[in-house]
């Protein structure tokens, strides 16, 4: 089989479509208006702002009045947590509640908040990555200000209870977040049917550009200013519009939301195949819920190897995929995600994330199963871990 050329690392980014570029286009040249300029260049820049504005809203249940645009995902994450925390310890309520396996824009922003007085909870997760709601209500206090829990899990995709966790937030009177970066446009959303009071989201990750984002925030909860300046985003998010890059996100969102569940059939039906294809190489594990994931997400640890050396040999073949997040990826660290689960060390060390999308072939599927054992059994051959494994000896 000759070498091809298969990118298998869409949870890390995408390429931006066609439909996405022609739409964003014109706004570098012909319509490169300022959108708070009220002149007709100006109007028409700031109509395909709000016209973005409505399709992001309207991709996840919200009216357009609450969707706010960022620069990214992170941005999003920070303001939600900052913003809340800074308005809720004005009534003394400084504790705040996630996980341990959030993405780092989540949990960077947490322990920056440890620093400046809040107290903060981890909630754990089960050996499969899932977040039981119970730990969730016991946790809540009467200062609780906010809880945050990602939707889908960056590395290992697994879906959380995300309706239920909202029910109990409200019971208790609780804001609740959710970082929706990895499932806007793979899972249906309804942020009011599922009582979510602010989401975050990316472009990057639904095929538009990147450094585009946006925050959902529940209508009457109002949030702090993370960027002062301007009177961008009705006031609340200072710095001159990004016109191309929110058309773009308008674009893609509506795109990437439309027949979920019949593009969701077929990926998953090529993400299980090549689950059960790895598992065949004996010493691997499926990491996250068989069932409860992403459906383009496997991610498998492979033991006596590291790894970085099969994501090299990987590519070497044609196959770019990664070893958890790309915000992390210069790490010599194993994941905190994989560590969370239970795993060892060197059983974290090597494992490995594909992330597929539709435009995936049964060829290209037989393809990564041919190399992929291959390349396992070179790099077995070569490791002093894999000796030790094969002759029972304990390894550090």
């Amino acid at each position: 089989m000759d070498k091809r050329f298969i990118y298998a690392d869409n949870a890390a980014t995408t390429a931006v479509s066609d439909e996405v570029l022609q739409a964003m286009l014109p706004y570098f040249r012909e319509g490169y208006g300022n959108a708070s300029s009220i002149y007709k260049l100006g109007r028409d820049a700031q109509r395909a702002v709000e016209t973005a504005r409505e399709k992001v809203a309207a991709a996840i249940g919200a009216e357009p009045r609450e969707i706010y645009f960022t620069s990214c995902g992170s941005e999003s994450d920070n303001w939600a947590i900052k913003g809340t925390a800074e308005l809720m310890a004005k009534k003394g309520k400084k504790h705040i509640i996630t996980s341990v396996f959030e993405h780092h824009a989540v949990l960077h922003t947490t322990e920056y908040l440890e620093k400046h007085g809040f107290e903060i909870t981890y909630i754990p997760v089960s050996e499969k990555g899932l977040i039981d709601p119970a730990d969730i209500r016991k946790a809540i206090r009467e200062d609780t200000a906010l809880v945050t829990i990602m939707y889908a899990n960056n590395e290992i995709g697994t879906i959380q209870p995300i309706e239920e966790i909202a029910a109990i937030c409200h019971e208790k009177g609780v804001l609740f977040h959710t970082d929706a970066v990895q499932a806007v446009g793979h899972i249906d959303i309804d942020v009011h049917k599922q009582g979510i009071d602010m989401l975050s989201l990316s472009g990057h990750k639904i095929h538009a550009q990147k450094g585009i984002g946006a925050l959902y925030v529940k209508k009457g909860i109002i949030l702090p200013n993370l960027i002062h300046g301007g009177g961008q985003e009705r006031g609340k998010r200072a710095g001159t519009e990004n016109v191309p890059a929110i058309v773009g996100l308008g674009t893609a969102i509506e795109a990437a939301t439309k027949n979920i569940a019949e593009k969701n059939a077929v990926i998953t039906m090529r993400r299980n195949k090549l689950i059960d294809g790895i598992l065949t190489i004996p010493y691997t594990r499926l990491n996250g819920d068989r069932d409860k994931r992403l459906p383009g997400n496997l991610n498998i640890s492979i033991e006596g190897i590291e790894g970085e050396s099969l994501l090299l040999m990987l590519d070497m073949n044609g196959i770019c995929a990664s070893s958890g997040s790309a915000c992390t990826s210069g790490s010599l660290d194993p994941s905190h995600v994989l560590l969370s689960l239970g795993l060892k060390h060197e059983v974290a060390h090597g494992s490995m994330r594909l992330s597929i999308e539709e435009n995936i072939t049964d060829e290209d599927v037989d393809y990564i199963l041919e190399v992929i054992p291959k390349i396992v059994k070179r790099l077995r051959e070569m490791s002093p871990v894999w000796e030790k494994m094969m002759k029972g000896e304990k390894y550090e």
